[in-house]
């Protein structure tokens, strides 16, 4: 009663102050920017709100509060469109989506996917803000019962993942995860600070980015792949069921999104944790309450449902941390606090006592900029999911165009396309030999958090066994939220390893009859993993080179068991599925590589002239020798490239990457990058 007593005046507060003309036009007018920014792979909240930043300060309260939270509500939402339409993860909440979302676009159904999606991500985002109303009174206990070690296990439990998602082969599914950690760990060492990795490159000592890793493991293959079949994404070029379907799958399906969502709000308020783990959690969940599971990863509907509803959720649970501790959930809601600093609120513990109508403000803007976002969506997914049933070929340079400009916003340099490419070549084989893409994306995104928290739980432990003995130890690794985090790690793993083979059992196997490519890349990530060992091993500090030897040793261990096992086993055994064989790119009239040459001639131009001037002139050749278009239409289509892209360019106040000319010739932007 006394919840009641507090919360019923504040929400009525709070709903005065976001009904009014001024909050809802701001709210509009976040919700619009967020759509725009949100559909370009990379790019995400921290770039959208970096954006409104400078125009914050001055504002009204409540209409700077109401402008960010448009836009940081809608972007878990609008960046569906790229992982569902071209199988590119739009922002990390939504790889998962990409699993199943993109062979429903290859097959036709497009917006029947997007509006599943859609209306997914409107519940959750609903039910998150619901569940706040009364959670963020009660929410300071739970927050505080998670510390290191719980951190830890719920990392963990992200891992746990690994077994749904391993593919045919466990033993290749937890190599992959070796490899992605071992990637994870490039760069100083979040300890002492060592270097590790890096092999003495300035690039490397900061590691990849997530943009980076996540466009060329995903959206490289998935781009090479439909250019050399020379095709619209859709095969048979038909939009498919639309949104009422999709409303009617959602509907169907409305228990596994209500409890996703409860799963986004509970890991949302976890600081840190947020999108990187969430989606994953989620898909899992959602192919373990499957019976039929043998359509996940080739168009299962609920593989969208679930890992939807829970990342629209999941910024909702964000809002905890962040509004009663100052304590940012994710990257986006560090800038948000800054933003609330601008206009004249502290988060924090104090808010919630002298500002509680603020604080419901800010959720329920949530809740309504979910509903305007959503809403905006469903009613485009239509149109925009046409695009499925354009030709792919013509689309290519804009796609080129974009993951290259978001991968450059990494770290400002050439080398960020470089590396686009080369995670993009280890993405397409991974691919072709049938390695599990997500399992090695876990194995990076959850890398830095899970050997930190490792690091601090360790560091602790080690004080509470000076200061209090073994049994100061225990109950500090074994707490009761621990102890439960633990039991959900062992049925997941168990219904993980179960259910991997079930997901597969009634394909048919692509098996290319020849050893020799399988084997040989398998070979090649071995080398990769022994170099990364030594490499770690040679670090001074014993404590920044435990993780990455650990982690890079035991996946070295498990490559030399697969390649004892591809010794022993025949040619038909599943783990020498190669794709290039049996796939759909068997069939493709174009090959891998001079495919490939379209996108690395575009670093190797942009090394020369500049990005914007290589862009120029890739679009010219490709469209007019790949794919012989009339002059008129090349014209136009470089024009409106180039010219959608400066305008980007210029709102976001981003650069472009230079080149040589730029080097040596003073030239106006934007052809001087900077």
């Amino acid at each position: 009663m006394d919840i009641f007593s507090v919360a019923l005046p504040a929400l009525n507060e709070a709903f005065a102050l976001i009904l009014t003309p001024q909050a809802i036009g701001y709210l509009v007018g976040g919700v619009l920017l967020g759509l725009s920014v949100g559909v370009f792979p990379g790019l995400g909240g921290i770039a959208g709100l970096s954006l409104v930043l400078p125009f914050i300060y001055g504002m009204d309260p409540i209409a700077g509060l109401s402008l960010m939270v448009g836009l940081v509500a809608v972007i878990p939402t609008s960046d569906t469109f790229a992982s569902v339409l071209l199988g590119i993860p739009g922002s990390s909440a939504s790889q998962a989506t990409v699993l199943d979302g993109f062979p429903l676009s290859k097959n036709g159904q497009a917006a029947r996917a997007l509006a599943a999606a859609f209306v997914s991500s409107l519940f959750g985002g609903l039910l998150g803000a619901l569940i706040l109303t009364f959670f963020i009174l009660i929410a300071r206990p739970l927050v505080l019962a998670f510390g290191i070690p719980e951190l830890l296990l719920l990392t963990i439990l992200g891992f746990s993942m690994v077994g749904v998602l391993a593919g045919r082969s466990l033993l290749k599914g937890l190599i992959a995860v070796g490899l992605g950690m071992t990637v994870g760990a490039i760069g100083e060492a979040p300890a002492q600070g060592s270097s590790r990795l890096d092999f003495g490159s300035w690039y490397l000592q900061d590691g990849f980015s997530l943009v980076v890793v996540g466009l060329g493991i995903f959206a490289i293959p998935e781009i090479i792949s439909l250019l050399r079949q020379n095709r619209a994404i859709s095969k048979d070029a038909k939009l498919g069921a639309g949104w009422l379907d999709g409303l009617k799958d959602w509907w169907a399906n409305k228990w596994l999104s209500f409890r996703c969502a409860v799963i986004g709000v509970l890991v949302g308020v976890i600081p840190g944790l947020g999108g990187s783990v969430v989606d994953w959690i989620a898909y899992g969940h959602s192919v373990q309450t499957t019976k039929d599971r043998s359509k996940f990863g080739k168009g299962e509907i609920r593989g969208i449902i679930g890992p939807e509803s829970s990342n629209n959720a999941k910024e909702g649970g964000g809002l905890v941390p962040t509004l009663l501790f100052g304590i940012p959930g994710s990257g986006s809601m560090a800038v948000f606090i800054g933003g609330m600093i601008l206009i004249g609120y502290e988060a924090g513990p104090q808010m919630i006592r002298n500002d509680l109508p603020v604080t419901y403000t800010v959720v329920w803007s949530l809740a309504l900029a979910n509903v305007v976002g959503a809403g905006l969506c469903i009613f485009l997914s239509p149109a925009i999911a046409r695009l499925t049933t354009i030709r792919f070929p013509l689309l290519v340079p804009f796609l080129f165009m974009v993951i290259a400009f978001a991968a450059f916003q990494s770290k400002q340099t050439l080398w960020d396309v470089a590396a686009l490419v080369l995670i993009g070549l280890l993405g397409i084989f991974m691919k072709r030999f049938d390695w599990s893409r997500p399992a090695f994306l876990i194995g990076f995104v959850l890398a830095d958090q899970a050997e930190v928290y490792t690091y601090q739980a360790a560091q602790i432990a080690s004080v509470k066994q000076r200061t209090g003995g073994w049994e100061a130890v225990t109950s500090y690794l074994f707490s009761t939220v621990g102890m439960v985090l633990i039991a959900v790690i062992i049925i997941s793993i168990w219904l993980g390893a179960r259910q991997s083979d079930a997901l597969h059992k009634d394909e048919p196997l692509d098996v290319s009859g020849s050893k020799k490519a399988p084997v040989i890349f398998t070979l090649v990530v071995s080398g990769i993993l022994l170099t990364a060992f030594i490499d770690a091993m040679l670090v001074d500090v014993y404590i920044d080179k435990v993780f990455p030897a650990a982690v890079s040793g035991l996946a070295f261990l498990g490559s030399v068991a697969l390649l004892v096992q591809m010794r022993r086993f025949p040619e038909s055994n599943p783990m020498f599925m190669d794709h290039e064989y049996h796939g759909e790119d068997a069939k493709a009239p174009a090959g891998l590589w001079r495919s490939l040459a379209w996108f690395i001639s575009l670093l190797v131009l942009t090394g020369f002239f500049g990005f914007v001037i290589a862009l120029a002139i890739f679009f010219v050749v490709f469209l007019r020798m790949r794919e012989s278009l009339p002059w008129k239409n090349i014209i136009v289509m470089t024009v409106a490239g180039l010219g959608f892209l400066i305008f980007l360019a210029g709102v976001l106040n981003r650069d472009f990457p230079p080149g040589l000319l730029q080097h040596y010739f003073e030239l106006p932007w934007p052809l001087s990058g900077r």
